[in-house]
């Protein structure tokens, strides 16, 4: 069987620690989209880890861990997060790298760097880590794949084709002096054998696990609001983060995704720049910003503080509706415990009216939130992994969000930690 975990809302939802939990009864776990532009953070018997690149399944000896031909691999972020983990006594995980995933660059990072300081105030809250570079050259097929670096002719005949128009950018548009192709061939060559006992045919080892009724989870990177074309254009991502995209960018056919984990928490947050129409300000959110999870909300990847706001069941709701989602895992529901009151988001005001639909970017941005106000629990109940019991107000809330998002939360996290879990059967 095959299960994909991906984001209901603009990433940093706990996929990670989703990912970490399940893929103790996996044979495979694989990342489909994205690159180390942003992080899983996960709480284990080992300690806390931010993870970019590697899989969340490396913890688990039994999961083999793929990287699809979808990723934008960094290698040498790839290695440094390897001898991290490696150097805190986890045992060397079992990985394969496809050889058709493509190449995250140097130059990519100082493109992505040098266009967000060219767009000064209209920049698009990039993490600066070459993502849209990367992709603009996939689709324009003059990228790297991983199989290039290891034919260093092949290398040097592609990244001096790449590098014509490039330099031509450097050197009048940013100012920036020229890159050099031989340079960069000799650094990447000697990255791919760096990289060369876990490259492989992904696609051919996925067919033979599905052919054999493995169990594999793929494991997305971001959310739905951050997809290019589903999300809140232009402030999104550069590769779908949606289970749709899961059988493209791990290589496995449509049918055999049989179910679909969207993770939402139990409020609203977002790093990155874009609408966030249930945002809150001022002390309220440096409240919950500072109980947000194990370490506040603050990202895996940047560091920067995440805006935070109420629960958004129209954008929830979205979200679910494009991946798709057979069923949602709630986290972060402990944080709550503090509030006398909770405000969800029901509905948008716009121009006078209600509305229950998520809108594209310049409509969304002139909308208000509705807020329904839920009693509060006023109980700690971090750690608690058994559903019934938890207080009544707290189990209200989650059925309440149930119904508004119109998609079963079979799952609610409790803590930071692997096992604060609690399953239930959804009404």
């Amino acid at each position: 069987m095959i299960r994909a975990i991906v984001g209901a809302n603009w990433g940093d939802e706990g996929k990670g620690k989703l990912t970490d939990v399940l893929a103790e009864q996996a044979d495979l776990v694989v990342r489909f989209q994205g690159g180390a532009n942003a992080g899983h953070t996960i709480i284990n018997q080992y300690g806390k880890f931010a993870l970019h690149l590697l899989p969340s399944g490396i913890f688990h000896q039994n999961a083999l861990n793929l990287i699809g031909p979808g990723v934008a691999l960094d290698p040498e972020a790839f290695l440094n997060e390897l001898d991290s983990v490696l150097s805190r006594g986890i045992t060397h995980p079992r990985l394969g790298i496809s050889d058709r995933a493509q190449v995250l660059m140097d130059f990519h990072v100082l493109l992505d760097t040098l266009e967000e300081e060219r767009l000064g105030g209209r920049k698009f809250g990039s993490t600066k880590s070459g993502i849209a570079p990367f992709y603009s050259d996939k689709f324009a097929k003059t990228g790297i794949q991983v199989c290039h670096l290891l034919d260093k002719d092949l290398l040097y005949e592609r990244l001096s084709a790449s590098l014509e128009k490039k330099n031509i950018l450097l050197e009048h548009l940013y100012h920036h002096e020229k890159l050099d192709a031989e340079q960069l061939t000799e650094k990447y060559y000697a990255l791919g054998q760096r990289l060369k006992p876990w490259i492989a045919d992904t696609t051919w080892l996925l067919h033979e696990a599905v052919q054999s009724g493995k169990n594999i989870l793929l494991e997305g990177q971001l959310g739905a609001l951050r997809d290019p074309d589903h999300g809140i254009y232009p402030f999104v991502t550069s590769s779908s983060p949606l289970a749709g995209n899961a059988a493209i960018g791990a290589g496995v056919p449509p049918w055999a995704i049989k179910e679909v984990i969207a993770v939402t928490k139990a409020y609203s947050s977002s790093v990155g720049a874009g609408v966030f129409p249930s945002q809150m300000f001022g002390e309220e959110a440096e409240e919950l910003r500072k109980r947000g999870g194990d370490a506040g909300e603050y990202g895996a990847k940047t560091g920067r503080p995440r805006d935070v706001g109420w629960f958004d069941a129209v954008a929830t709701r979205h979200g679910c509706l494009v991946q798709g989602a057979t069923q949602v895992a709630m986290t972060n529901l402990d944080v709550m415990s503090y509030l006398d009151e909770i405000k969800v988001c029901v509905a948008y005001e716009l121009d006078g009216k209600h509305i229950t639909h998520f809108p594209a970017t310049p409509t969304l941005q002139k909308v208000k939130p509705v807020y329904e106000v839920f009693p509060g629990w006023k109980t700690d109940i971090k750690g608690k992994t058994v559903y019934e019991e938890l207080p009544k107000n707290c189990r209200n809330y989650v059925e309440a969000m149930e119904k508004l998002i119109e998609t079963p939360i079979t799952l609610v996290s409790t803590g930071p930690h692997r096992d604060d879990i609690c399953v239930r059967s959804a009404k």
